[in-house]
Order: C-alpha cells, then sequence, then structure tokens
C-alpha cells in the first residue's frame, strides 16, 4: 500500500470517521441476523469488523449465517429467516424485482470472475467457443462476466454457446474432468481450475470490462426491515467504515488476520491474491462515488442484464433501490 493512499486515508477517512460522532455505547444492543458468502470480496470486511471489535462498538451483533450463493441469501432474506444479507452481483436482481433495499457497497469484483479453457479440448481462444459448453453459475457475479465477455468477443451467448447451469463447485468439477472445455467461475474456484488441469488458461478476467461492465456486491435488506429499523443502518456503516478502511490501509495485516482466524483451508498467498482481485476504496472514496451517481450507475449496468436474461417484467431502477441516504448522512464529506 502507498504511501499516498495511507496519507489519503489518514487525511480524509479520518476526518469522515470523525464526522461520524462517537460509538453507540449508550444505544441498546441490536442483534441482526446477516446471510454472506465464504469469500473474501463478501466478508473481508465482516470479518475485520467482527474481530477488531468495530461492529461491537456501535451497539451491533452480527449474527452471521454462511450461505453458498447469492441467490439462496436473498431468498432466505425474503423469507424472513435472515434480516440482511452480503452478497455479489446478485444485488442487482432481486432488488430491480422489488425484492430488497441495497444500502452499502463492498467493493468492485474487479478481477474475481474468470473464464477459463482447456487447450487439451481444442479451446483456446473465444473463436474456439463457438458450438462449446460452458459450465457456470447462472444468475450470479460469474454469469454476468460471462455474458459480458461473449458478447464483447462477438459471441452471442444464447445461439453461439451453451451455457451449463450448475452451482460452482459442480461446474468446476466438470471442468476439471473434461466434461466441459470452458469454466466461468470466481476466485478462489480458480485455483483449483490452475492446480487440477495442467496446461489450463484463464482467456479473460472481468477486468477487461472495468469500468463499462463493473459489476459491485454489498449489503442489501428485506424493504420493511429497512423501514422499521432504519437506526440500525448507520451503526452497521460506522463499523463498516472503520473495518473497510483499516482493511485498505494494512491490508498485509488485516489479511494475516483473516486467514489465521477464517481462511485457515486457503494459503495466505492465495488469499492475497483474492484480495488483489478486488478493487476497494477507502470510505471517503466511496462517498464520492455514492453521491456522483457512479456506484448507482454500476448496479444498473447489471439489473439490466438480469432484466434481459431473467425476462424482469416492470423492473425497479437502481436509482431507486440504491438507498445512498444511510451512507451518505453517516459518512461525510
Amino acid at each position: 500500500m502507498s504511501m499516498d493512499r495511507r496519507g489519503f486515508l489518514q487525511g480524509t477517512g479520518g476526518l469522515a470517521l470523525a464526522a461520524m460522532g462517537a460509538p453507540a455505547i449508550a444505544q441498546a444492543r441490536a442483534k441482526v441476523k446477516v446471510g454472506y458468502l465464504h469469500t473474501l470480496a463478501v466478508d473481508g470486511q465482516i470479518w475485520t469488523g467482527v474481530d477488531r471489535g468495530t461492529f461491537g462498538k456501535q451497539g451491533v451483533e452480527l449474527d452471521l449465517v454462511q450461505f453458498t450463493t447469492g441467490l439462496e441469501l436473498f431468498q432466505a432474506m425474503i423469507g424472513g429467516s435472515i434480516d440482511m444479507l452480503v452478497t455479489g452481483a446478485v444485488i442487482s436482481n432481486f432488488p430491480a424485482r422489488g425484492q430488497g433495499k441495497a444500502f452499502l457497497i463492498n467493493n468492485v469484483e474487479f478481477a474475481t470472475a474468470q473464464l477459463w479453457v482447456r487447450p487439451d479440448k481444442v479451446v483456446s481462444s473465444f473463436a474456439d467457443l463457438k458450438g462449446k459448453k460452458i459450465s457456470t453459475t447462472t444468475g450470479t457475479t460469474a454469469h454476468v462476466f460471462l455474458d459480458n465477455a461473449l458478447r464483447a468477443n462477438g459471441l452471442d451467448p444464447g445461439k453461439d454457446v451453451e451455457i451449463v447451469n450448475q452451482r460452482m463447485a459442480e461446474a468446476v468439477t466438470s471442468f476439471v474432468s473434461g466434461a466441459v472445455p470452458a469454466v466461468a467461475l470466481w476466485v478462489p474456484f480458480n485455483v483449483i481450475a490452475r492446480e487440477k488441469v495442467p496446461g489450463s488458461k484463464m482467456l479473460v478476467d472481468a477486468s477487461a470490462y472495468y469500468p463499462k461492465a463493473a459489476i459491485v456486491g454489498g449489503w442489501a435488506t428485506r424493504a420493511d426491515y429497512y423501514d422499521k429499523n432504519y437506526a440500525v443502518l448507520p451503526r452497521i456503516i460506522r463499523g463498516w467504515v472503520d473495518a473497510n478502511d483499516y482493511l485498505v490501509a494494512n491490508s498485509d495485516a488485516a489479511l494475516e488476520a483473516i486467514q489465521k482466524a477464517h481462511y485457515k483451508e486457503v494459503p495466505l498467498a492465495d488469499l492475497k491474491e483474492q484480495y488483489k482481485a478486488q478493487k476497494m476504496f477507502t470510505s471517503a472514496e466511496w462517498r464520492k462515488l455514492y453521491a456522483d451517481g457512479t456506484v448507482t450507475g454500476w448496479l444498473q449496468q447489471v439489473t439490466d442484464f438480469f432484466v434481459r436474461f431473467a425476462n424482469i417484467q416492470n423492473p425497479v431502477p437502481a436509482s431507486k433501490y440504491f438507498e445512498t441516504k444511510p451512507y451518505l448522512d453517516t459518512v461525510k464529506a
């Protein structure tokens, strides 16, 4: 991390935190049931905040429940078994159907989605993909990325290739076994593709389409929870801000702590690779991106994909389902 970034964080992010006020010591503790995916792009700030006690200082206790996909997360939240969730691209899907409100953004999934191919199956370029099967998990970050990548290279996702919908673990297994010659995945599944299939290669990752097709992930909650428990949101945001800015400014130390406590099965080098695959900003930088409409535009781009893919009728635009007020009122310029 450069001294310029650290200086910016201390000079600007620090002011932002100071403007947010003291911890909510006097407030009654709020227990919030939060669903999440166990991938660094989703739970990095969560674990940093939990371990550093930043949510606790705001009087918030996170009751964390792990899920496998963002689709399952939203189904659970809509059903009422969790209060809010943290996910990837799916944050642009269900809220566009009128099911939930997004209020806090974690990152841009800059290079977390990747397309891997097997030259031994005579696939080493986009041209070779025509008429071939590609495994992925439809309706997720990987699928949004795959759609962008195919279209950018002159292929019609609905006509020129056969997209096979599987849970990501099964999709990667299909690739490893040779049942399919290509897979659109998200990190850390790239490690399996790289190590289990000698000669396999990554054809492209999502960074090739940034910012035109940026994919963001973050936090969402039910509309009724948003209305009835609005006062809890600034407290969560304050806890997140401290965790996020620490992670950005002290990534090596933060990642080492996360790996030891929550990613013991993942080598530290691989976790650092996951971190580099996402694009994170300080809380002050995020404020500017909220205020000037950049984040809303990124969300809308992915919503447009879901509208097309899932044939969503009368979709709610990102400008309506993305609530910027909690963040802008909490993190002052």
